[in-house]
């Protein structure tokens, strides 16, 4: 069996997920398009070599349609002989195109891979592509309760783990404030890939940091947000939730794209490349639909198990913040140190771009592991419907 090596892993700075958003202006074809040309410039690669494309995506509708895998490619000056493909696995999509990119390295099928994604949320917003329909019709039958909406499954975690709005905005605060700290002192340099985006008066800008960190975050200010998705509706259902999730302490919607050079580690090595970390293992899982972001509790314990290795032997992880409630009962139910969780800040601070965000967190994990010496980085991320992946790393 081949082994899977990282070689090299980039984003953009995100954006603010809203018309007037650093991105906003800029097709999300050309986002990733963007992301991809500068993956493979900064590298010295050849993009004939690379044997295919998996993009993450979760909206793959409007600006997203059309296989927008093979749209960023061909937007990338890529050779036309190069495949690609998109990937929905809601916000895992990323994550799980990695997987696929690894998995056909090791099978021997391919040599040279990009897994990537990209998400705009201020030009096609989430849930776009349901809009017409009710994906949900269905299940009515088997869950007369739900799904209901990631929200809800948020506070339900809370209420659940016995998470007080205290502990929530105290994260969330802290996520800010070590975000702006590794802003501030350059850790995310070595990852962040310069976009040029319109500028208002016509010209261009170049932008190289993240939009959404707020370094002035405190308790007290967020304190004083009301609860994102309190109904009566759902009050009545749900009686047990106390309604402590808000803008505050949830993932801010945001643009952004990211990618991964997944290949061979004899292939690197001939090309000249070095390896920056080997894949050790991987996990999904599947998970209650209506909690729906309980999934990275099984997938980390599955992963942990395949590895043979024990919770403190990590160095570093990266939890997906879609609301602070997720990675504080992930934390809480499998005794993992916090000061370890996201230590450069999560998708509180630095946004969540969907179908981007699961190869922009791999990103971030490698660098660190680099920079601070660990070994192991574990990244685990929710999705919609129930369910997670998990990646198991190891720096080279």
């Amino acid at each position: 069996m081949s082994e899977a090596v990282i070689v090299d892993a980039v984003r953009t700075a995100v954006g603010r997920g809203k018309p007037g958003g650093a991105l906003s202006a800029l097709h999300p074809a050309e986002l990733l398009g963007t992301t991809l040309r500068m993956l493979a410039d900064r590298n010295q690669l050849d993009p004939a070599l690379v044997d295919d494309v998996f993009a993450g995506c979760v909206s793959q509708v409007r600006d997203q349609s059309y296989n927008i895998a093979r749209t960023a490619l061909l937007t990338a000056g890529f050779p036309e002989a190069v495949p690609a493909t998109t990937i929905d696995r809601q916000c895992g999509s990323s994550q799980q195109a990695v997987h696929f990119a690894a998995q056909s390295i090791m099978a021997g099928v391919n040599e040279i891979v990009i897994a990537c994604g990209v998400e705009s949320m201020s030009r096609v917003p989430m849930g776009a592509s349901a809009i017409g329909g009710d994906p949900f019709a269905s299940l009515s039958e088997r869950y007369p309760d739900g799904p209901a909406n990631q929200g809800v499954g948020a506070e339900l975690i809370a209420s659940r783990w016995k998470l007080s709005r205290t502990e929530l905005d105290e994260y969330a605060a802290a996520s800010h404030q070590r975000a702006a700290d590794a802003q501030a002192a350059g850790a995310f340099d070595a990852e962040i890939v310069p976009v040029t985006v319109p500028a208002s008066d016509g010209g261009s800008l170049v932008h190289d940091r993240d939009e959404t960190v707020r370094a002035t975050t405190t308790v007290e200010g967020l304190a004083g947000l009301k609860p994102s998705f309190y109904t009566p509706e759902f009050a009545k259902r749900f009686p047990e939730i106390e309604w402590s999730i808000t803008p505050g302490n949830s993932s801010p919607l945001t643009d952004g794209a990211s990618a991964v050079l997944v290949m061979s580690r004899e292939r690197a090595e001939r090309l000249g490349l070095r390896p920056r970390a080997r894949f050790n293992s991987f996990a999904v899982v599947g998970s209650d639909p209506l909690l729906m972001l309980t999934g990275p509790i099984p997938a980390t314990q599955r992963i942990l198990q395949q590895a043979r290795l024990g919770i403190d032997e990590i160095d570093v992880f990266e939890v997906n913040e879609a609301f602070a409630s997720v990675p504080l009962a992930w934390a809480r139910e499998l005794g993992a140190d916090l000061a370890k969780v996201n230590p450069r800040g999560g998708a509180i601070a630095l946004g969540h771009p969907l179908g981007g965000s699961g190869t922009k967190l791999l990103a971030t994990m490698i660098n660190h592991l680099e920079q601070t010496g660990g070994r192991y980085g574990l990244q685990t991320m929710c999705e919609g419907g129930g369910m997670a992946n998990a990646t198991l790393i190891e720096r080279i």
